[in-house]
């Protein structure tokens, strides 16, 4: 793991409102394997954030499946989370893990749109956590100032965002197709622009014109090397065959085919079966309090 960063001065998968439970279910177990193989690097963005004492009361927007809501329970043994999110789903999910982590008595799951006007009362939190959940908002400058009036007097705000869909395969695999994930990812990135144009937004300048002051910054690197773990192909073909299901209709037959070879299970050629897959991405990370 490598963490590079640097302090700033006045500057990472929200629900995106899944509509079929086929899809929740792919999602909560993308989300589940994220939590897994990424549990190191979310450990250290918690470790890193820049609080004065541990926060009694943490509302983690947008929790998914609950990475964040438990990784921040272990680093704060003293707080409470209120998990906020709009899948029955997910929160169904969160309990569940919560429960065999023995921790369900601190955690509140609420069932909430945070893209409307009026939130549920979430209280007067110390922390507040956002990941992967900002680009996602219709109206993220809406939900900044929301955030900043729910925030107790000195609490923080984190906002954590991914850089885009991690990387699995070496940059000339498959052999029959080389570079056919960046061709995939590419293809991802056009429909992304589209349909979630907050994505990649500079967080540290839209905290600021919301009347936050921002107190530190950070990208996490995260470069994990073969030979993966048996998690790690479970994340890669978890996360392989959602990527399929965004740019399919935009993918030459031949790279289809390929990708749909690494994604046969059955198959000599599937993802399982290689010994060069590793995980690629990086985390950003913004801290702020209000001005």
């Amino acid at each position: 793991m490598r963490m590079a960063g640097r302090s700033v001065t006045g500057m990472n998968h929200l629900s995106a409102h899944p509509t079929h439970r086929h899809d929740e279910d792919d999602h909560s177990e993308v989300l589940d394997l994220d939590a897994e193989v990424l549990a190191e690097h979310t450990a250290a963005i918690t470790a890193w954030l820049p609080l004065p004492t541990s926060p009694r009361h943490v509302v983690d927007l947008g929790c998914g499946t609950g990475a964040g809501t438990l990784a921040l329970l272990d680093r704060f043994p003293e707080a409470e989370v209120t998990a906020v999110d709009s899948s029955a789903a997910h929160l169904h999910r969160l309990r569940e893990k919560a429960a065999e982590a023995g921790v369900a008595d601190r955690v509140r799951p609420v069932r909430a749109d945070l893209d409307a006007r009026d939130w549920p009362d979430l209280g007067s939190p110390d922390l507040i956590w956002a990941s992967a959940s900002m680009h996602h908002m219709a109206d993220p400058d809406r939900t900044l100032r929301q955030v900043r009036e729910l925030l107790a007097p000195g609490g923080l705000f984190a906002v954590v965002e991914l850089s885009g869909f991690p990387r699995f395969l070496p940059e000339d695999a498959p052999a029959e197709a080389p570079g056919l994930e960046e061709r995939c990812h590419a293809a991802l990135d056009r429909h992304h622009a589209e349909q979630v144009p907050h994505r990649g937004a500079d967080w540290g300048a839209g905290l600021t014109g919301a009347g936050f002051a921002v107190a530190g910054e950070r990208t996490v690197t995260v470069d994990l090397d073969a030979p993966a773990t048996e998690a790690v192909g479970r994340y890669a073909l978890a996360s392989l065959r959602r990527l399929r299901g965004g740019v399919a209709d935009t993918l030459t037959a031949e790279d289809l085919a390929a990708l749909d070879r690494l994604l046969d299970t059955e198959g000599p050629d599937s993802i399982l079966r290689r010994p060069d897959l590793g995980v690629r991405t990086e985390r950003s990370v913004w801290a702020a309090r209000r001005a």
